[in-house]
C-alpha cells in the first residue's frame, strides 16, 4: 500500500492535505483513493461501523492524526481493500488523478528524524577524506545524529542554500516511520515497528559542515535547513519479495540525477545495518513515537561530495532539480531556487 498527502495542484492558498491510498497495482500509481470519501462511503453501507471501530469512528484527516489516535498505517488497508469504485472514474470523486495533486510529505509534523551512518561506501569515503581509518566503533555501533524536523519539505518543495553556504549537496537516503510506540526493542522485532518507507534527502551544507566537524560536535547548521521526504509512504510488504532472507535490506536500486543527468547510484542491500539493528540502537532507554523518522544514511557515492569531480564538476547552484529514486518506492524530486529575501 502506498499512502500519501495530497491536495489539488490549483487549490486555494491554504488547502488542507488529504490522506490518500493509491489505487492497487503495480509501479507507478494510475489512482488515488481520497480515503475520507471510501470512510464515509463505507460507513453510509453499513452503519454500525462508526460504532464498531475507531477507523470509522472520526474523519481520516492527515497520517499523522491517524497516529495520534493509536491506529498504525497498516489499518487503512481496510479502507483501500474494500472501496468499490462507483462508475467511471472521472464521475467518482473518491478517485484522484494523479497529475492533478500535488503531494505533501508522508508525515507532516514528525516528532523526531534520527538519522543513521548505515553504509560504508560512504562512510569510508569520508574517513579517506581525513587521511584515515573507518573507526572500529563504526562496525559494532549503528551511530545516529538527531536532525531538525521543523524543515521537513515534501515533492517538488524548493530548497535553497544556507546564507553563509556555497556548498549545497545532495545525501540519498530511505527512512522508515515508526508507526507504534516502542521502547528497547530487540533487534529480531524491531521492524515490526515499522509502518512504511520513504525516500530522504539529508540536505547538507559541506562548508559549513566541515567548519562544524572540526570540534567533533557536528553537524548542526550545515544540516539543519533542510530535509526532503516523499513522495509517498510505501508499506513494508511492497518490498518484502525484493529482500533475501537473512539480508540487512531490499536489493533494490538507489540512483539521483541532476537536471536528468545520474549523478548517483547504489544499492539498498549495500546497507551494513538493517532498520531492525538500527531501530534497537534507537529505542535503547527511551521511547520511540508514532511518526518518528529513522533515516538509513547516504548509500555509498551518494552524495556531490563523494561523485562531484567525475560528474556535475561543482555543487548545486540555483535552477538546479535533483530526483532521487529508490526502485519500489518512487521518486522524490526538488528544485533548487535562490534563497528568500
Amino acid at each position: 500500500m502506498k499512502v500519501a498527502h495530497v491536495r489539488e495542484r490549483h487549490a486555494p492558498a491554504g488547502a488542507p492535505w488529504r490522506l490518500a491510498a493509491a489505487v492497487p497495482g503495480a509501479g507507478t500509481p494510475a489512482g488515488w483513493i481520497d480515503l475520507e470519501v471510501a470512510r464515509r462511503r463505507a460507513v453510509v453501507g453499513r452503519p454500525e461501523l462508526a460504532h464498531d471501530a475507531v477507523l470509522y469512528r472520526q474523519s481520516v484527516t492527515t497520517l499523522d492524526d491517524h497516529l495520534a489516535r493509536g491506529l498504525r498505517v497498516e489499518a487503512l488497508a481496510e479502507l483501500v481493500e474494500g472501496f468499490v469504485p462507483r462508475g467511471a472514474a472521472d464521475d467518482d470523486d473518491a478517485l484522484l488523478e494523479p497529475a492533478d495533486l500535488a503531494f505533501g510529505p508522508p508525515v507532516l509534523r514528525p516528532p523526531s528524524l534520527r538519522d543513521f551512518y548505515a553504509f560504508e561506501g560512504h562512510v569510508a569515503a569520508m574517513w579517506r577524506r581525513r587521511d584515515a581509518e573507518v573507526p572500529e566503533a563504526w562496525y559494532r555501533l549503528p551511530i545516529f545524529y538527531f536532525s531538525n524536523v521543523s524543515e521537513i519539505r515534501g515533492f517538488d518543495e524548493p530548497v535553497w542554500s544556507p546564507a553563509a553556504s556555497r556548498e549545497l549537496d545532495y545525501e540519498l537516503e530511505v527512512a522508515a516511520l515508526v508507526d507504534t510506540p516502542a521502547r528497547d526493542l530487540p533487534e529480531e522485532r524491531a521492524e515490526e515497528a515499522i509502518g512504511g518507507y520513504t525516500i530522504l534527502n539529508d540536505w547538507s551544507a559541506r562548508d559549513l559542515q566541515r567548519d562544524e566537524t572540526t570540534v567533533r560536535l557536528g553537524p548542526a547548521k550545515g544540516k539543519d535547513f533542510a530535509s526532503s521526504i516523499g513522495p509517498w509512504l510505501v508499506t513494508p510488504d511492497e518490498l518484502a519479495a525484493a529482500r533475501r532472507p537473512g539480508a540487512t535490506g531490499p536489493d533494490v536500486a538507489m540512483t539521483a540525477a541532476v537536471n536528468g543527468v545520474e549523478t548517483s547510484r547504489g544499492r539498498w542491500s549495500d546497507i551494513q545495518f538493517s532498520f531492525g539493528q538500527m531501530l534497537a540502537r534507537a529505542s535503547a532507554d527511551v521511547r520511540l513515537r508514532p511518526g518518528d523518522l529513522v533515516g538509513s544514511g547516504t548509500v555509498g557515492g551518494g552524495c556531490l561530495l563523494e561523485v562531484r569531480e567525475q560528474t556535475l564538476g561543482r555543487y548545486l547552484e540555483p535552477g538546479d532539480v535533483v530526483t532521487l529514486a529508490v526502485e519500489g518506492i518512487g521518486e522524490l524530486r526538488t528544485p533548487i531556487v535562490e534563497r528568500p529575501s
